[in-house]
């Protein structure tokens, strides 16, 4: 559907304004199927996100420091998102030995767990959010995307 349609335009729209408007409206039309599926676990996207940057990790721990540089939305506040995570015994956080001013921060099992139950729920997500287009077109949309952010 044209994004004109979907706001219920009245009005001429540039093509710049098209294109702002189309990412915003798929930003929040693929984050609330996101949404859908991590409601059941009672988990946020951001938190989600530290999750997967824990298990990325492999065992090792990391600071929060290096959390929030990879974090996909950086305005997130990692103290509060590592403080929800755990209380729900997703992480660990403890003391650096060699520097007791650093708090590194560790997947439990939990966590985990948690991860492989929405592997496969996110994986039907994705690829039921992107099948009306071919793997040249993601291709494509992924190439533009990033140009996009070289400004």
């Amino acid at each position: 559907m044209k994004i004109e349609d979907e706001i219920k335009s009245t009005v001429a729209l540039s093509i710049a304004k098209k294109v702002i408007l189309n990412l915003a409206f798929t930003k929040n039309y693929v984050g609330d199927k996101f949404n859908e599926i991590l409601k059941p676990f009672e988990i946020s996207g951001e938190q989600y996100n530290v999750l997967r940057i824990l298990r990325g990790q492999k065992g090792k721990p990391i600071n929060m420091q290096d959390i929030q540089d990879r974090m996909v939305t950086k305005n997130s506040n990692t103290t509060r998102l590592i403080d929800k995570l755990l209380l729900k015994k997703m992480v660990e956080r403890n003391v650096c030995p060699e520097n007791r001013r650093k708090i590194e921060i560790l997947i439990t099992q939990i966590g985990l767990n948690t991860l492989a139950e929405l592997d496969p729920l996110i994986e039907n997500h994705e690829n039921g959010i992107t099948s009306n287009l071919t793997n040249t077109e993601l291709e494509q949309l992924n190439n533009l995307l990033e140009k996009i952010r070289e400004n």
